[in-house]
């Protein structure tokens, strides 16, 4: 999982808001006993302005967790807790709707048309995808496996086809192959011109 921006001292950060309205003061809640105590109320204004910012967040978590909503640099974050990888040079637009599609890709995770998904919204074009297995039924034991006598030795092809080849971040589109393939299975990654 990738670590929330700012995290490692850069990029923006979350925490105390200056002068940030409290809805629901804590001094508020105190029994009737500490309502009239001057400490009291003084050290809940200060808890109140410290724990503010964290109200105000967990008041509207649905914006965070939304990707079409979710501040930008909480996008590579809700991408990591659906074990996505986003291209940070990508466009806002192209992140949102990476982490969108998000739940429609694992319908089909460990499919081909999941992985022609992954590549396509990545690279931006629908790849070629060449691969040895196979899947069948029987109801009796000992029946014959499925797929071409490959099969032994599975293998997966994935050739990429745009018009410059050297716009295409191999080492990520490495990762991402190698995230939505099933770890036995070896994989061999062609970028190539249109």
């Amino acid at each position: 999982m990738t670590a929330l921006p700012g995290t490692n001292g850069s990029g923006p950060r979350r925490g105390l808001v200056p002068d940030i309205a409290v809805a629901h003061p804590l001094g508020e809640m105190l029994p009737s006993l500490y309502l009239d105590d001057e400490f009291a109320q003084q050290l809940c204004a200060g808890l109140d302005q410290v724990l503010a910012a964290a109200v105000g967040a967990l008041d509207s978590i649905d914006a965070y967790i939304d990707p079409a909503l979710a501040p930008p640099d909480f996008l590579v974050w809700l991408a990591g807790w659906v074990g996505l990888l986003i291209d940070e040079t990508w466009p806002e637009e192209q992140q949102r709707r990476f982490v969108t599609e998000a739940v429609d890709l694992y319908r089909w995770r460990g499919t081909t048309r999941g992985l022609a998904g992954l590549v396509k919204i990545y690279v931006g074009v629908e790849p070629e995808i060449a691969e040895t297995g196979a899947v069948s039924w029987s109801s009796a034991p000992g029946g014959p496996l499925p797929g071409r006598a490959s099969r032994v030795n599975p293998a997966l092809l994935v050739r990429v086809r745009v018009p410059d080849p050297s716009t295409v971040d191999q080492r990520r589109l490495t990762a991402i192959v190698a995230a939505a393939t099933p770890a036995h299975v070896p994989y061999k990654i062609e970028v190539r011109a249109a």
